[in-house]
């Protein structure tokens, strides 16, 4: 079973429960892949389908071996595409986690993330606003309290000077980074907020585009997420 968390509720608890691959699962192998999944199916009305996930930051949170950050293009990518689509065959088994959808209204647009929303002109300056449902961004251990399944997003607003940025950029691969007296957390089942000014918006690494407004709630346990066994 995953072991989630590195620091917060649910750290060393198992989660999940194994069994067969139900008949259509989708395969995904990185977040914006699981994102795109859930978010074709609700535009349609339709039940969000089983999602078996191989790569990407949600993965790595439930304890999957994603080989560092799992955006980057290559060999990796292809191994992780074939794996899921290797364990969405019917007879595979894995392990069943329930997982909490991030749903996102910005600029009167909604959308929905799996894994994480950053909200930024760029790391270095201005404000950052990161909710997060897993707890890496890339080999960033952003989020070290955030759980998949609890309901909740970890929304973290700072706009802290540079020499706080660089302190903080040496520890996020271990995510002792917060707490921090400049980094303003809050752990939130719906939340709205004032972009001004205006900030680059990145679903599950993706970029958005620039908005100023943005509210979030989170869809509780709205997605079955599968890890293929040996993942």
């Amino acid at each position: 079973m995953p072991l989630i968390g590195g620091r917060g509720p649910g750290w060393g608890a198992d989660y999940g429960t194994a069994g067969e691959i139900p008949p259509g699962a989708v395969a995904a192998d990185s977040d914006a892949a699981a994102g795109r999944i859930v978010a074709e199916a609700r535009r349609a009305n339709r039940a969000i389908p089983p999602v078996v996930l191989t790569g990407g930051d949600l993965a790595r949170t439930l304890g999957v071996a994603t080989g560092g950050d799992a955006r980057e293009p290559g060999v990796e990518t292809g191994r992780r595409a074939e794996t899921a689509r290797s364990a969405a065959r019917p007879g595979s088994t894995g392990v069943r986690v329930p997982a909490d959808v991030g749903a996102a209204l910005v600029d009167g647009r909604l959308h929905r993330f799996v894994a994480h929303l950053v909200a930024r002109r760029s790391w270095w300056r201005g404000r950052l606003l990161v909710a997060a449902n897993a707890s890496f961004i890339g080999r960033w251990n952003a989020a070290p309290r955030s759980h998949p399944g609890d309901g909740r997003l970890d929304v973290f607003d700072a706009d802290p000077p540079l020499a706080v940025r660089l302190a903080a950029r040496r520890r996020l691969p271990s995510g002792s980074h917060v707490p921090h007296p400049q980094i303003t957390q809050r752990r939130i089942a719906a939340a709205q907020y004032d972009l001004d000014p205006a900030l680059d918006v990145y679903l599950d690494g993706v970029r958005l585009g620039r908005a100023r407004t943005l509210s979030l709630r989170v869809e509780a346990g709205a997605l079955d997420v599968w890890i293929p066994r040996g993942a």
